[in-house]
């Protein structure tokens, strides 16, 4: 079996910290020993046969103590998970200093101007490969870094898909949920908008914001007098979402949101905002809005709790959806294709730096 070190240099749980947690309990079956280098904050959320912690070097220098981790753990290719194009740059050298490495770049972001973005287009042109769960993304690194396209792979998020989707709830009050960080990318701001235009129009509805972040008080705040909880940090996905009669995406900027895709798994009508490769990739499978629109938003969440019956629909085609095209399994083969393509490559004697 080759071996693979994922690296986690984040300080906050969300999709792309669940990515890795496919690829864990995935690779093995596929042909890969993967070991976990991961920053101190969140170590706890991860149990992993072989597990390093070190300090977060998200936003330093360097990182010597991600580089020895890795090299301890002699390594045939590193994968790095990347926040945003800049954020991990420490991380990524460290990396490549020890290994083959593919960053996986989960959002697009800010990738400067001048020396900064020339730094950044000399670390990831040392990449072996990157992955990323959307087109945007990879858009942005052939034009912004000048990354050659056959160097930058698109490979879809996927999740588990369940053998018994709990589908809408069916409460009296229909329950519309939301689930990730709370900061300003998610929208919840937003949702929040929408829901004071339907509660002033007399819609009943109860509405559930999972997460925790640098926003919780300001949204909590804001949400004041509407029917609006927050139960914090999620650690049961599928109990939050068996609660729900609608799920509600309504991000300003995404990727390919892993949330939306469990929501379809379990058979949730959902509403989603046009960020990233969410339009392409639930088609007409969910109902799907401009971000930032408080007003299309309150249209959509209005017309399914209104509709019972059409909330099921909803809900069957996006199940249909999720088996068909939304699986990890398939994910998890797709990156390890990529994987094997640097191993190979390595063994050549062309890819380790």
């Amino acid at each position: 079996m080759s071996r693979v070190s994922l690296v986690c240099d984040s300080e906050n749980w969300g999709g792309a910290e669940v990515y890795l947690t496919h690829l864990l309990r995935r690779l093995p079956g596929v042909g890969w020993t993967p070991s976990l280098v991961v920053a101190e904050p969140l170590a706890a959320r991860f149990a992993p046969a072989e597990c390093a912690v070190v300090p977060l070097a998200r936003h330093t220098a360097e990182a010597p103590a991600v580089r020895a981790a890795l090299a301890a753990q002699h390594p045939d290719v590193v994968l790095v998970n990347l926040v945003d194009p800049g954020s991990n740059a420490a991380a990524l050298a460290a990396a490549r200093s020890v290994a083959p490495t593919v960053g996986v770049l989960h959002l697009a972001g800010d990738t400067g101007a001048g020396a900064r973005r020339r730094s950044l287009a000399a670390l990831y042109g040392g990449l072996a490969a990157v992955l990323t769960p959307a087109s945007g993304a990879r858009d942005q690194l052939v034009a912004d870094l000048g990354l050659p396209p056959g160097r930058v792979h698109v490979v879809p998020n996927g999740v588990d898909v369940p053998p018994d989707p709990a589908g809408p709830a069916g409460r009296a009050v229909p329950r519309v949920g939301a689930l990730g960080r709370l900061t300003a990318q998610k929208g919840f701001d937003v949702l929040l908008a929408a829901v004071g235009r339907l509660t002033a129009a007399g819609v009943a509805l109860e509405v559930v914001v999972g997460g925790e972040g640098r926003d919780g008080d300001r949204l909590r705040t804001a949400a004041a007098g509407l029917p609006v909880t927050f139960p914090g940090f999620v650690t049961d996905v599928r109990g939050f979402l068996a609660g729900l009669d609608v799920f509600c995406l309504s991000s300003r900027r995404e990727a390919l949101p892993l949330v939306l895709l469990e929501a379809m798994a379990e058979g949730l009508p959902c509403v989603a905002t046009d960020v990233g490769d969410v339009a392409a990739t639930v088609g007409a499978d969910a109902v799907v809005v401009p971000p930032e629109d408080p007003a299309a938003l309150a249209g959509a969440l209005g017309v399914l709790l209104a509709d019972p019956a059409g909330r099921v629909r909803l809900g069957d085609r996006a199940r249909r959806r999720a088996v068909a095209d939304l699986d990890a399994e398939l994910m998890v083969r797709r990156t390890s294709d990529v994987l094997r393509r640097v191993c190979g490559r390595s063994a050549r004697g062309t890819a380790r730096t």
